[in-house]
């Protein structure tokens, strides 16, 4: 043996009570395969870190240590336990033994086990491969109980986190709501909370032509209705398209309606291509009304107006509004992706104002 190879003595001990913990959860895996596999993988985890701590040389040991554990994984279980795979979960473990999440979003999941901190998991291995890689305390967790709350699919976590919704709804909120948002998801509780600003309809593939009609971009909302309603977010369902009403034997056409199970009202959105005028703001005033006074019950709560446009004049829409508005908004959509850079800069920027009283320093 050369003098610089290092000698190791690996305890087949180890080796064994890693095998029983994937015996273990293979037994559970009859009703819940994936979850009982994160908690393995959390488990994994947590021994490799307490064993590389007890070698003499950590860094070379831990490196020789998940080599040969993947060899040894690999011949009595088959695939999925390359020394990369064995990588991940000890950065899981790492991530999340330190990582501790409200419980009470998901008083549904009373029954799951916890690991050794208390803490609990209630997704796929896939979606916390995805989450731990969110630096972010606050916007990781944010962003795992929206997807435990709304079901998303791993590819719908990452279209959402890719949208920046998380910064998308705390530029629209002070400093303690955006401390709710890593606490509690998105909670519906009045109008302004059902309302973003900007809208990302980058699934719309309109980006891709030069220009195209209010028509066009309706159509294209109904064509993906689906994923409309998911970036709407939770609570919304469809009406219907151009609903039509006669005022004074004049006919009206809402462009598109929906309504809001949680906040118990109909929302009617305005397209508009161009900049917002105030006449437009005039004009989802009267449907408004109209909706509050001849369409909705006496039980349901007044309707929300949204006016979805390219651009917007915020003096113009402040100035045509009342200031106790709670019922009418502008929002902007966005045909591609926003930067996430530019907008946590701006959420940087927005939470210093609210140290400092909303004036900046």
């Amino acid at each position: 043996m050369g003098k610089n190879e290092l000698t190791f003595s690996i305890n087949q001990d180890f080796f064994q009570s890693i095998s029983d913990i994937l015996e273990q959860a293979r037994k559970k895996a009859k009703t819940a395969v994936n979850l009982s596999m994160v908690y393995a993988y959390y488990e994994i985890g947590r021994k490799i870190v307490e064993e590389e701590q007890n070698g003499e040389n950590r860094a070379a040991y831990g490196k020789q240590l998940l080599k040969e554990l993947s060899k040894f994984l690999t011949k009595k279980h088959g695939k999925g336990y390359s020394a990369e795979n064995l990588k991940l979960m000890r950065r899981f473990y790492t991530v999340y033994s330190q990582d501790q999440i409200g419980e009470t979003a998901f008083t549904q999941f009373e029954d799951l086990p916890s690991v050794n901190t208390g803490r609990k998991f209630f997704l796929s291995w896939s979606h916390y491969l995805k989450l731990m890689r969110i630096d972010n305390m606050e916007e990781r967790h944010f962003y795992e109980i929206e997807s435990v709350k709304n079901d998303w699919s791993l590819s719908e976590l990452k279209r959402q986190y890719n949208s920046a919704l998380y910064e998308r709804l705390a530029l629209s909120t002070d400093k303690e709501k955006v401390y709710r948002l890593a606490q509690e998801g998105q909670n519906i509780e009045k109008p302004r909370d059902a309302v973003k600003d900007p809208y990302v309809l980058e699934f719309l593939g309109l980006k891709e032509l030069p220009e195209y009609s209010e028509s066009e971009l309706e159509s294209r909302i109904i064509d993906h209705l689906q994923q409309f309603l998911l970036e709407l977010g939770t609570g919304f369902a469809f009406i219907g398209r151009q609903v039509r009403f006669t005022f004074d034997e004049e006919h009206f056409m809402v462009d598109l309606v929906f309504y809001n199970r949680l906040l118990r009202c109909f929302v009617l959105f305005d397209l508009k291509i161009g900049e917002l005028k105030h006449q437009d703001i005039g004009q989802m005033q009267m449907y408004v009304h109209y909706y509050d006074r001849k369409v909705k019950l006496s039980d349901e709560n007044p309707t929300i107006g949204i006016l979805l446009c390219r651009e917007k004049n915020n003096a113009v829409v402040e100035m045509t509004l009342p200031e106790d508005n709670s019922q009418i908004f502008a929002s902007k959509y966005e045909t591609v992706l926003p930067s996430k850079e530019a907008l946590r800069k701006l959420l940087e920027e927005h939470l210093t104002d609210d140290d400092n009283g909303g004036e900046a320093p």
